[in-house]
C-alpha cells in the first residue's frame, strides 16, 4: 500500500512538472513568433544600416554615414576651427572632392566645425524592443547620439559641447541642420535633405519609438502632442495607430526646427 502511494505521487509529481515545461515551452514559442519588423524599417539605407530581428529585440547598427550631399564630406578645401577651449582644430584639405560634396550654402568654410564625414567612419550599435512601450516615468536625452536617422547618421538633442545651448553651434550646422565630431557626423535640426515639413520618417530614437517629420499621416499639424513631441495615432507605416514622435512645428530661433528637444517616454538604450 505505501508503495502504491509513493508511486502515485512520483507519477503525480511527474506530471506536473511535464505540464509545467510544456506550458513555458509554449509561452517561448508564442512570443517568437508573435515578433515581426516594423515596415517602417524598409525606409533606413541598407548600404549604411544593416537591421537584425532577434526574437523580440531589434539590433540596428550603422556605420554612421549620410546617404546625401554635405559640404562636410571630404574637399579640396582645408578649414581651421577654434574649439570652445582655444585649441585649434585644422581640417586637412583633401586631394580631390567626395563624390557627394556640395559647396556650403547657410554655413561657411570658416564657420564649420572640424572634421570630415570621412573621418567619422565607424559602427554604432542600438538595440531595442520590437514592441517598444512607454515608461513609467519620462528620461532625459545626454550628449551624444540619442537616435539614428534613415539615413545613416546619427540623431542628436538641442545641447552643443560641452552641454551649452545650441546657439553657440548655430553657424556651423549644414543645409541639413547637421555637422560633424566629436564622435559623427550628426542631425540637431530638421534634415531636409528627405524632410521638409512633411509626414517622412526621420529615424528611430534610442528608446524604439519611430520620429516622424512636422506633419501627422493626414497632412495635418498633431495638435495633441505631448512634451516630447509624441502621441498615439496612425502613421504611414501603421495605418491601425502606435505611439510615435514628431518634428515639433516650432520655430527655434524665429527660423529652425529642433529634431528633438524633449524627453525619452520609454526605456532608452545605449548607441554604442
Amino acid at each position: 500500500m505505501n508503495i502504491f502511494k509513493i508511486f502515485l505521487s512520483t507519477l503525480t509529481t511527474v506530471g506536473l512538472l511535464s505540464f509545467i515545461y510544456a506550458s513555458n515551452s509554449i509561452n517561448k514559442l508564442e512570443s517568437g513568433t508573435d515578433s515581426e519588423l516594423s515596415p517602417a524599417f524598409s525606409e533606413f539605407d541598407s548600404e549604411n544600416i544593416s537591421i537584425v530581428l532577434d526574437g523580440n529585440r531589434v539590433i540596428i547598427e550603422t556605420n554612421g554615414l549620410p546617404n546625401h550631399a554635405s559640404p562636410y564630406w571630404s574637399n579640396s578645401e582645408g578649414r581651421t576651427a577654434v574649439a570652445p577651449g582655444g585649441r585649434t582644430l585644422t581640417t586637412q584639405a583633401s586631394e580631390e572632392d567626395h563624390p557627394l560634396f556640395v559647396e556650403p550654402t547657410v554655413t561657411s568654410f570658416r564657420t564649420m566645425a572640424p572634421g570630415n564625414i570621412d573621418d567619422f567612419n565607424g559602427s554604432y550599435t542600438l538595440t531595442v524592443s520590437t514592441n517598444p512601450v512607454k515608461a513609467s516615468r519620462s528620461s532625459a536625452t545626454g550628449m551624444g547620439p540619442i537616435g539614428i536617422a534613415v539615413s545613416g547618421a546619427m540623431i542628436y538633442n538641442d545641447r552643443e559641447g560641452p552641454n551649452r545651448p545650441l546657439d553657440h553651434a548655430i553657424n556651423s550646422l549644414d543645409f541639413n541642420g547637421a555637422h560633424t565630431g566629436p564622435q559623427s557626423y550628426h542631425y540637431h535640426l530638421e534634415p531636409k535633405a528627405w524632410s521638409e515639413d512633411d509626414e517622412k520618417l526621420i529615424g528611430i530614437m534610442a528608446d524604439g519609438f519611430f520620429l516622424y517629420g512636422r506633419r501627422d499621416y493626414d497632412g495635418t499639424y498633431p495638435t495633441d502632442l505631448d512634451e516630447s513631441g509624441g502621441h498615439f495615432g496612425p502613421t504611414p507605416h501603421n495605418p491601425d495607430g502606435e505611439y510615435h514622435y514628431h518634428i515639433q512645428n516650432e520655430l527655434y530661433l524665429n527660423q529652425y526646427h529642433i529634431l528633438f528637444p524633449g524627453v525619452f517616454q520609454g526605456t532608452a538604450s545605449r548607441i554604442h
